[in-house]
């Protein structure tokens, strides 16, 4: 369709998108969005929060667990990012058919993928487990938590789809929505079903399971409101067309999320070998800590994001510009903040999470090298949203790469054998400032085009 569709060019949210103020209009989206991420991290840090309060081992095992249940929510953001990110530039370019088709097809993808991922991962189970890294002392309770964990993954994936796919359309407060009740339903279930049932690690993954389907069940009504898109069987093309734009737009995500996952897996091995199970222990609460706090500031560049793709698509590159740098100003100061709050009150911040005097000094002093080069992350970050919304796949796919995979990967292998467990604690850091200095170039490139 072309713009004489009611809900194409002249729309309501078509001006809201390409006439409202770039500042005005990134606050007004970034809230939701920041909320949902905090909701999303809340979701991952809730069982190591509660599951703290059991064991050490306890609290290992879900840690490893993790990994696994990043890969599900990478699969899951390619799916959502990729079909967000087309629909986006299609409504902002009046292409209302082509937007319809792909939410659906995204949406039918994901499901499918998430139910091979949960029967795979069922089948190898132990084999899985020791993939990433349990030993003897935390196998029970990896494979108690991952197996439950691994039936949601159909849940999971498709969440992330409508969420993304709301939020591209400017719906972020449905999104968002969305994923609080979820939230809310896991908070409430897991010291329920862990302490007062006796459930242990079984319960904290029964609580996360039942959160998702609340939080899929409340976004699939959520997307048939409004000007939303309606997902629909009959839109539902698995070509090689929609397919083809999804792992374009997507595969960034899911090289971020998922070598994220394997780098979560290297470091509990790398943490294991020289540490044993409280510097696993340590680690994973340090990589929960920080993920809250990246989170918020991710969650305000993904307020950016419709903005890029939707006026990109409509040809507005000086509000594309506009956008990105009054990003990449709030979220560096807001990431110094809690850079010197982590440095200051590490050692309580660790502490309640697991009070156990091991996993403190080795969460400490994680915690304060991963501190240093906090602020560095946003710059980071917002390169790779910008390239991710306008479509340019492989730059995009470089630096989605570099923070988790192209430095963290081989510091990690590296650090740890030159400098021990002390090795393990700073490769964060250096892997950070290294992808920083990637990303400003690759910035620098895409912006020069756009004068």
């Amino acid at each position: 369709m072309n713009g004489s569709d009611s809900r194409g060019v002249g729309s309501a949210r078509y001006i809201q998108m390409t006439e409202t103020p770039v500042p005005q209009l990134i606050n007004r989206l970034a809230v939701p969005t920041i909320i949902s991420m905090l909701v999303t991290g809340i979701y991952n840090t809730a069982d190591t929060f509660f599951v703290g309060r059991i064991s050490t081992q306890a609290t290992a095992a879900v840690g490893l667990a993790f990994s696994v249940m990043a890969v599900i929510q990478a699969l899951g953001f390619m799916c959502g990012h990729g079909s967000g990110n087309y629909l986006s530039r299609m409504l902002g370019a009046g292409k209302q058919r082509e937007a319809d088709e792909m939410a659906s097809t995204g949406f039918a993808l994901a499901l499918i993928i998430g139910a091979v991922t949960a029967a795979a991962g069922i089948l190898r189970l132990e084999d899985l487990c020791r993939l990433i890294g349990a030993t003897e002392t935390t196998m029970a309770d990896c494979k108690s938590y991952l197996r439950i964990i691994l039936l949601g993954a159909p849940f999971m994936t498709g969440q992330f789809v409508i969420n993304n796919q709301l939020r591209f359309q400017g719906s972020a407060m449905y999104a968002m929505v969305g994923l609080l009740c979820g939230a809310v339903m896991n908070i409430g279930l897991d010291p329920l079903l862990i302490f007062v049932f006796g459930m242990g690690t079984a319960g904290a993954a029964v609580a996360t399971v039942c959160g998702q389907a609340v939080s899929f069940l409340v976004l699939l009504i959520g997307s048939s409101r409004g000007e939303n898109i309606h997902l629909r069987l009959r839109d539902v093309r698995l070509n090689a067309h929609y397919i083809g734009e999804i792992l374009n737009g997507g595969l960034p995500s899911l090289f971020r999320q998922g070598l994220a996952a394997a780098a979560t897996m290297l470091l509990n091995k790398a943490a294991g070998s020289a540490g044993g199970d409280a510097a696993i222990a340590g680690m994973s609460v340090v990589t929960r800590i920080l993920m809250l706090t990246s989170s918020a500031m991710i969650g305000f560049g993904q307020g950016y994001q419709p903005v890029c793709s939707f006026n990109y698509g409509a040809g507005l590159t000086g509000r594309v510009k506009e956008g990105f740098f009054y990003c990449i100003r709030l979220g560096t100061v807001f990431l110094a903040a809690m850079a010197a709050l982590c440095i200051g009150f590490a050692p309580r911040i660790v502490a309640v999470f697991r009070d156990d005097p091991e996993v403190i000094a080795v969460g400490t002093s994680a915690l304060r090298w991963q501190a240093v080069a906090l602020p560095l992350l946003c710059t980071t970050v917002m390169t790779n949203m910008m390239l991710q919304s306008m479509g340019k796949g492989m730059k995009a796919s470089i630096t989605s790469s570099a923070r988790n995979g192209i430095f963290f990967i081989p510091l990690i292998l590296i650090l740890p054998r030159l400098f021990g467990l002390a090795g393990v604690e700073m490769t964060q850091a250096w892997a950070d400032v290294l992808s920083f200095l990637l990303a400003v170039p690759m910035a620098r490139s895409e912006l020069r085009l756009m004068e």
